[in-house]
């Protein structure tokens, strides 16, 4: 019986599962390079990979500093602001929406992190982080999917997921919502979000 509750699996071969199947049950391509890095990305997380230098600085502060930067530098720093801003918008994006900074933020710091990157890279990095870039907000939600499915908490609460939804206006979210049986409106502003 205890063989039954304990998986020998490595963070790569968890993650590898969650994210396939995520990507699957949003509707959503990705190259097989773009997926791996998904799944990199979340095991380097397990694994505590902190960038050594600033982490309390503000990731606009650094994204800004990064493109200051030239070389393999600015490489290193665009890659960690556009890693730790889908990170965090796909695990956090609930309490995102009690700081002064939103989930959106993030978003569009991350689009413009990959993006950069995406043009400085060469072959098949140039494809990941341009995918990366332009489908940042679907891989925000396939993030959101593995970590709901990770968590250890109760159902999510019904209005920050319409205010999420307010905000970003991710089908995800959508779905979520009318799974629910709550059918998003959107005639509705994120301005009415207090």
């Amino acid at each position: 019986m205890a063989e039954a509750l304990v998986h020998h699996e490595s963070p790569v071969e968890f993650f590898r599962d969650l994210v396939e199947s995520a990507l699957q049950r949003q509707h959503l391509s990705a190259r097989e390079g773009t997926s791996f890095y998904l799944v990199n990305l979340l095991a380097g997380f397990v694994h505590g990979d902190r960038s050594k230098s600033s982490d309390d600085e503000p990731l606009g502060v650094r994204f800004v500093k990064a493109l200051q930067e030239a070389g393999a530098r600015q490489r290193d720093e665009l890659r960690r602001v556009g890693d730790r801003s889908l990170f965090i918008s796909g695990f956090f994006a609930d309490s995102l929406s009690r700081s002064l900074v939103d989930v959106d933020y993030y978003i569009q710091l991350g689009e413009h992190a990959y993006g950069s990157l995406a043009r400085q890279a060469d072959g098949s990095f140039g494809d990941v982080f341009d995918e990366l870039a332009g489908k940042f907000a679907a891989f925000v939600d396939v993030l959101g999917e593995v970590s709901e499915r990770t968590a250890m908490a109760s159902n999510a609460d019904l209005l920050r997921l319409y205010e999420k939804w307010l905000r970003t206006r991710s089908r995800r979210s959508g779905n979520l919502l009318a799974s629910r049986g709550i059918v998003p409106n959107a005639s509705i502003g994120s301005r009415f979000i207090q």
